[in-house]
């Protein structure tokens, strides 16, 4: 069977707020650029209130990298979807963009992109466990509404436990914590995961620990290598 490689990461931007106090989305692009990645899912990607205004604005994204922001948002003002953005290469072949309602007690949803070989699904997952587990239970309900094809879920869990909270997507995901994220100058935990379905093979996975990501989130990006059928 031939495959192909495909670099994945995500990265939970805290609104471009940086551990010094300075709100920068260039240096946000900055880290992004580092990365290598082909497929970025952002959290934390507009403002929280009001028509939650871009934090890291569509035009940044398109004039200093070579991505571009998938249509999921409803605001014309935001990048994302409660706060939840993808970003692609420019070159790349995008066959459909999917808003996922999640439940919880603090309004949540997850963004999905359908690239020809491969699903992605982008979520921030709430601070309860029992709301997480709900959340995880409904994008697995969505998704089995799509067409089958491989799939990786990755953002912000927000489950500081390495063997409990993840339940839903254990019969069907392999579940990497690539390493400790957070707090981005003390990295304590690993609240940033990527979950692959079958079919899908992880090469290498890591967190990007430099000067510039210590400083521009208090979350680390987080990134795997997939190998994937093609």
């Amino acid at each position: 069977m031939e495959t192909h490689a495909l670099r994945l990461a995500s990265y939970n931007l805290r609104k471009c707020r940086g551990t010094d106090g300075r709100r920068a989305p260039g240096r946000i692009l900055d880290v992004i650029n580092g990365i290598g990645a082909d497929v970025v899912a952002l959290q934390e990607a507009d403002m929280r209130l009001g028509p939650r205004p871009a934090a890291l604005p569509a035009r940044m994204i398109e004039s200093h990298t070579d991505f571009i922001a998938l249509p999921v948002n409803t605001s014309p003002v935001s990048v994302g979807w409660h706060g939840n953005a993808i970003l692609v290469r420019k070159t790349a072949t995008v066959e459909a963009v999917h808003r996922l309602e999640l439940p919880g007690l603090e309004p949540r949803g997850a963004v999905a992109v359908d690239l020809p070989d491969l699903r992605v699904v982008g979520v921030h997952l709430g601070l309860l466990r029992s709301s997480r587990q709900k959340q995880l239970h409904a994008i697995r309900a969505r998704l089995a509404t799509l067409d089958p094809r491989p799939t990786v879920i990755l953002g912000d869990f927000n489950e500081w436990s390495q063997t409990q909270g993840l339940d839903p997507l254990k019969d069907a995901f392999e579940i990497t914590a690539p390493g400790r994220s957070f707090h981005a100058n003390r990295p304590m935990a690993a609240l940033d995961r990527i979950a692959f379905s079958d079919r899908i093979e992880m090469r290498d996975a890591g967190v990007v620990q430099t000067v510039l990501s210590q400083r521009a989130s208090d979350h680390l990006p987080v990134w795997a290598d997939l190998r994937l059928p093609s």
